[in-house]
């Protein structure tokens, strides 16, 4: 197994025995003023227990099940609010992009910048983001092994940029359902880079409502226990006020308030299993 390696990303530092980081907020940018009260409750909900998150939102949902549902703001629009939030609340952000080109105005901004699952062997979007210098969360593909990740990471690597993160989200399992394998989790750690583990993504049902896809959030508290006590980096859980009203992947979202209650849980279990 190579040396764990550390991933700093702003006054975050993820991997090794560092506690669990927490990578979270709306799937998808609403408003300004939604993302300035999503930042608000996160950072009120890591307080308690000193959790160091990472604010998530996408510009853009290019992979929705259907035309006909919504995309987001865009990224000249979203990239300014993501801006706005992390000066205003000195947290980092992470957002997706979908090809080579969004790369360099997205990592202008972004202090992370995430390759969707789907997009994962794309050669030239992992170069591409690689050499904007920014971490780079990439999750793994619901069609890969875990051990094809680690040439996922070499092909970002490649750019002299090892600030990479390997996040699972699940594994295609028939037809609009995923399972996770957790021994998943230790072979990607092989690669020494640090593993995010998603929690809300995982109990996603692809395309299971038709249009749109499902989930069952009931099950992603559970699933984030047991990544705890396996042992990751990082935890990708995306919340919001009102998921059933969410316009993008509001089945699998935990409310935002119970979030403390559920980081409270979680440091927990990453205490145990990292002897904290």
């Amino acid at each position: 197994m190579t040396e764990p390696k550390i991933v700093t990303v702003g006054n975050i530092a993820i991997g090794g025995q560092e506690p669990i980081a927490l990578i979270t907020g709306p799937c998808q940018l609403e408003s300004l003023d939604h993302a300035r009260m999503m930042a608000e409750k996160i950072a009120e909900a890591c307080a308690p227990t000193g959790t160091k998150f990472i604010f998530k939102a996408s510009y853009d949902k290019a992979n929705r099940s259907s035309i006909k549902t919504q995309r987001g703001l865009g990224m000249d629009a979203g990239l300014t609010i993501l801006s706005k939030i992390r000066d205003e609340f000195g947290c980092p952000i992470l957002t997706d992009v979908h090809d080579a080109a969004q790369c360099a105005p997205a990592g202008e901004v972004c202090d992370v910048l995430q390759i969707p699952a789907f997009l994962c062997r794309q050669t030239d979007l992992l170069l591409a983001a690689g050499e904007t210098g920014r971490a780079i969360n990439v999750k793994k593909g619901q069609f890969l092994a875990p051990w094809d990740m680690a040439n996922v990471a070499e092909k970002i690597a490649s750019t002299g940029n090892g600030n990479i993160m390997l996040c699972d989200r699940g594994t295609s399992f028939g037809y609009n359902t995923l399972v996770t394998d957790f021994r998943g989790l230790p072979i990607m750690a092989q690669t020494g880079y640090p593993v995010v583990f998603d929690a809300t993504h995982s109990v996603q049902q692809p395309g299971g409502q038709g249009m749109t896809s499902g989930g069952q959030r009931e099950f992603a508290p559970v699933l984030a226990r047991a990544a705890c006590a396996v042992g990751v980096s990082a935890l990708f859980i995306e919340t919001h006020e009102d998921p059933d009203n969410a316009p993008s992947d509001g089945p699998n979202m935990i409310p935002v308030d119970q979030m403390a209650g559920l980081i409270k849980t979680l440091r927990a279990f990453d205490a145990l299993q990292k002897g904290l």
